[in-house]
């Protein structure tokens, strides 16, 4: 293989990684969404466990209230990289994209706001005969999924020309 292919090859990499992770982010935000809407429309709890418990069996960022609150940690966390790696190498590499990744930025304290309403409607849930706190975590994991996939479609669009210039990530020099 040439230098140009290998470059080329890594290039596509780091695109991929990142749409690899989110392509993690949007199936199990599918998945708890699923459950939510389950519970909001009165599922038995005990289908509501078992279909947790399937969940723990085969899904390393989700198990309900669990599965919820390491969703919304994996994305704060996944946002806090690319908040300190990734937007300020994206800024060096392509000034002209300030303003979109100030968009970026703008949108990941959105989400971590909306991601602070799942976790807290997943704290209520102690009880399973609560509607009002089932119908809140349907609620928040419905505005969240609306803009975090919009998020991730854009972002990956956005910064897709840039990521295609690198051959790895610049924040591992």
């Amino acid at each position: 293989m040439t230098d140009s292919a290998e470059t080329d090859e890594a290039r596509n990499v780091l695109l991929e990684e990142l749409k690899w992770v989110h392509a993690l982010i949007r199936a199990d935000l599918r998945v708890c969404r699923g459950l939510a809407s389950d519970m909001a429309n009165g599922t038995p709890s005990s289908e509501i466990r078992s279909q947790i418990q399937a969940l723990q069996t085969r899904g390393p960022l989700f198990q309900l209230r669990t599965n919820c609150l390491r969703h919304c940690r994996f994305v704060h966390a996944h946002h806090g990289h690319e908040d300190i790696g990734l937007f300020p190498a994206v800024r060096k590499a392509a000034p002209r994209l300030g303003g979109i990744v100030d968009r970026l930025e703008d949108d990941h304290r959105r989400v971590s706001g909306l991601l602070d309403d799942v976790e807290a409607a997943a704290y209520q849930l102690d009880s399973p005969a609560d509607e009002v706190a089932r119908q809140r975590l349907a609620d928040a994991l419905k505005e969240l999924s609306e803009h975090l996939l919009e998020h991730l479609s854009f972002e990956e669009q956005v910064l897709a020309p840039v990521l295609l210039t690198w051959d790895r990530w610049p924040f591992f020099d």
